[in-house]
This record gives structure tokens, sequence and C-alpha cells, in this order.
């Protein structure tokens, strides 16, 4: 059993955030490795959201986000349970991250349900001329197609977007943390991106 001390809890709380005993815990449970540590902190903040998803979210704010002299804007709703969460400083800050994130990714909706139906079907009718002209068989070309896709909704849905400020996690490992930190059920509900386009 690894000896915890505390600059190890130290450096757990800096790289995650988490309170003391959460990391305290972390890193017993995984023998001092600080790597192992964040992933046990991540799978209890997962289990913690899923525990909290079906409670009623009321409160929230709109964030706005302007980049690039004005040329660049985007305004995002975050809804929480409580107005006491809504005010809270590292809830807006992260409200204003994700905004940034958006603004520098374009996602195309916030999840794959979101995506419209005319954008999945021509992206799939482009995978499929792609597959037919690698002269592909017609049960491969399928399977491609859905891997394809499948990479098109990571790249292209914010929640399974990697994140720009920490590309090892998706931006819904940023939420669900959000969720383990603040105690209640937090969701991105809406989100508009601007930007004047080059003549």
């Amino acid at each position: 059993m690894a000896t915890i001390s505390a600059a190890m809890v130290k450096q757990l709380r800096e790289k995650t955030g988490v309170g003391i005993m959460d990391c305290k815990e972390a890193l017993s449970q995984s023998d001092g490795d600080i790597d192992k540590a964040v992933d046990f902190l991540r799978t209890k903040g997962l289990a913690t959201a899923q525990k909290r998803a079906g409670r009623a979210m009321s409160e929230g704010l709109i964030q706005p986000y302007i980049h690039m002299g004005g040329k660049l804007g985007v305004l995002l709703e975050i809804n929480c349970e409580t107005d006491f969460v809504a005010k809270n400083d590292e809830f807006k800050e992260f409200a204003k991250n994700i905004a940034m994130h958006i603004a520098a990714t374009d996602p195309v909706g916030i999840a794959s349900d979101d995506v419209p139906d005319d954008i999945i079907n021509k992206e799939k009718e482009i995978y499929r001329i792609q597959a037919i002209e690698m002269g592909k068989p017609e049960n491969v070309t399928e399977k491609i197609v859905e891997g394809k896709l499948n990479r098109f909704y990571k790249d292209s849905c914010l929640l399974n977007q990697a994140y720009v400020r920490n590309p090892d996690m998706s931006v819904s490992d940023i939420v669900n943390d959000m969720i383990a930190k603040m105690g209640e059920n937090i969701t991105i509900k809406r989100f508009v991106r601007f930007q004047i386009e080059d003549s």
C-alpha cells in the first residue's frame, strides 16, 4: 500500500479540482498512481452524473462569447438545478470554456440525435461513393460507411468532440466532471454560432 503524501493530494487536486477527501480516496484506491487516480475520479464522476440525470433543471445561464474582433460569436445555454450553482464562479468559467470550444470547433449539434437527416444522408452517400470507388464489395461498404459516420459524429457533435483545452477528454467528460464537482445535474441545452464570412 503506497503512502499518500500531502504533495500527492495537492497535485491530484490541482489536476482535477476535486475535494481533498475525494483525492485521498482516489489515491488510496490507485496505490498512489496519479493517472489511475484521475481515471478513478472520472469514473466516479460519471456514475454520479448518471444518478443525477433525471433531476429537473430550471436554472442556468446564457453564456456569450465573442472572438476575432467581433467576427465570430457564440450564444450558449447551460442548465443546472439551482440558482446557487448558476451563480458559482467555477460554473460560469465552465460555461465560458464550453462557449470558446464551440467557437473553435463549430459543431453541427450537441449530440448525434441533433444532426439533421439531410446532413447524415449526404455524409453516408459520400462515404458510400468513396468505398465503391475503392472497389469494396457491398457488405464491406456498409461497414465502412458506418465506421466513417461514427467518426463524423465524434468530430462534429459537441459532446463527442475532444475538448480543445484537454484533448484527452471529451466535452461529455468535462460536463460529467462539473456535475460531480457541483453536486447537481448540468446539461448543455442549446447553442448558436455566428460567423461573418470573408468575401
